[in-house]
């Protein structure tokens, strides 16, 4: 009547056909998951392209725009429009994953072209306003507001184009 399986019987019990768990496909999550790296080399992509398009606009090298949001292209736009194509090119586009990672893609696109790029607008203006203040105001030494914080509806675009041709080259490279 003893129902507990001892650690041997268990390794046994592997060894006459079952598989590991470490052989299983979904232990190597990445170098098998053609959504996730599609996602997180669209990322990467976009953010080393901020360099070059803010040098382009602003005749100046800032590294830093690798690190910060806003910027052209839109590395969140990229990252999920490759989450989503990778999604609908590896499991079809009727499964509930290619659907989730659709409308996740369009609540972030949304999202940057809306509250963020706004919340951005007024940042900068809520920075003009403390730059006037006279120096003893309690509020002008104030660190500054972060201003780059959403994405036109081009950076949005273009974002989201890189996003698509990462993973359908991705996909093809496979």
């Amino acid at each position: 009547m003893n129902e507990v399986m001892m650690a041997a019987d268990a390794s046994s019990l592997r060894g006459a056909g079952s598989t590991s768990f470490a052989s299983s496909p979904s232990s190597n999550l990445l170098p098998n998951n053609l959504p996730l790296i599609s996602a997180f080399l669209a990322f990467a992509l976009a953010q080393f392209l901020k360099v070059f398009t803010n040098w382009f606009k602003e005749r100046r090298w800032d590294s830093k725009r690798m690190i910060g949001s806003g910027g052209m292209p839109s590395s969140h736009s990229a990252t999920v429009t490759a989450l989503a194509v990778a999604t609908g090119l590896q499991d079809g586009t009727g499964g509930s994953a290619f659907a989730i990672a659709v409308v996740l893609a369009c609540v972030v696109m949304y999202d940057a072209t809306g509250v963020r790029l706004h919340a951005g607008r007024q940042a900068e203006l809520l920075n003009q306003i403390v730059c006037e203040f006279p120096p003893e105001h309690p509020l002008a030494s104030v660190r500054p507001l972060r201003e780059l914080l959403g994405h036109t509806p081009l950076q949005v675009v273009a974002g989201a184009l890189l996003g698509f041709i990462v993973a359908f080259l991705m996909r093809n490279s496979g």
